[in-house]
This record gives C-alpha cells, structure tokens and sequence, in this order.
C-alpha cells in the first residue's frame, strides 16, 4: 500500500515538473512595424506665471575710455611754492546718491594704450615702482582722483597712454551669498558686463 501510494506521490511531481518545464517563456520575437503617428492633441492651459527674476546687466551705466588732465596740488613751504600731489575731477552725470549709497563703483585705468592696453582698478597702489598711488573718492555727479604724481592722459607714438574708465551698477537686489565676477579684474568685469572698447 505503501509502494502504490509512494508511486503516485512521484508521479504527480513528474507531472508538475513536466508542466513548468513545457510552459516557461520562449525567447523574445521580432519587433513589429512601426505603426502610425497619432492626431496632435488640444493645446493645454497656459502656466502660472513665474517670479521675478533678478535684474540683469542691463542697468549697468558705462563710459568710454576718458582723456584726464591732472591739476597740481600746491602749498607754500617757507616761501617756496612745493607740490603735495595732483588731483582731477571726471564728470559723471548719472553718479546719482541712489548709486552711491546702494550701488557699486568702478574706476579703471589704462596705463597701456588701447591696442595694448594694460588695465589696472582704482584704488592703486605700488610702493616699490616709483611710490604710486592713485584714490579715487566719489560724489554725486562726479568722481575725485588725488595721485601721487601727474598720471594724466598723453600721447605717445600716436597713441593715448593713461586713460580713465568708469562703471556704474545701480542697486537692484539685497546683498548676494558670494560674487559672480572679482571686480578687480577688468578682463573679467568686460566680459560679464559685456562692455566694448
């Protein structure tokens, strides 16, 4: 009784066996054609409007490459007239207090000549070649420069030689978390302002 129990007991698995192993997936067939491209949909709503973005570059205010004349600045020194340093004023119609007291300032100047121009930030300074130093200070429509020495624009070969350059950015937006641009490097700030020569 055992045996015929035990006998049917192997049969029912050969059975289970032999149908999982006849029913398994067959391999993958090919692709068939590729079948019609469908009507276009109705063109949905139209979106929220988004935020105000920041202000862009737009605002900037720039000049061109500027001729200076620098003034003497003298005083008596018993009784001989003695130079303290030079100074010069460059106009500035759009220097507003709106810029002065939430925007930024930039002067440059351009020791080189404009076919090669060799371009430093005010305030400069150079203890070591000859004790430069040239400071701007700003004022509503105008821009002061006291230097050390006559730093004005002349000619040389034909080319104008120390030429002055100022940028002005307008307040627009609180404080940043950090800087796009090193505003020391002309290069850099010509590049994102996207200012001509």
């Amino acid at each position: 009784m055992q045996q015929k129990t035990c006998f049917k007991l192997f049969i029912a698995l050969l059975g289970i066996t032999m149908f999982f192993t006849y029913c398994q997936k067959g391999d993958t067939g090919p692709a068939g054609p590729k079948g019609d491209t469908g009507a276009t949909g109705a063109a949905g709503a139209p979106g929220a409007q988004g935020p105000k973005g920041d202000s862009g570059t737009a605002n900037v205010i720039y000049s061109p490459w500027l001729d200076v004349t620098y003034l003497a600045d003298t005083f008596r020194n018993a009784g001989v007239l003695d130079t303290a340093g030079f100074y010069t004023n460059i106009a500035a119609a759009k220097l507003t207090a709106a810029v002065l007291n939430g925007g930024e300032i930039k002067v440059y100047w351009n020791y080189g000549t404009t076919t090669n121009p060799a371009v430093a930030p005010l305030p400069y300074f150079d203890l070591f070649y000859d004790a430069i130093s040239i400071q701007p200070e700003f004022h509503v429509g105008r821009i002061f420069i006291y230097a050390t020495g006559n730093y004005g624009t002349f000619t040389s070969n034909g080319a104008k030689v120390n030429q002055y350059r100022y940028i002005l950015i307008p307040g627009g937006a609180g404080a940043r978390v950090a800087q796009p641009v090193d505003w020391n490097d002309y290069n850099k700030v010509k590049e994102y302002l996207g200012l001509k020569d």
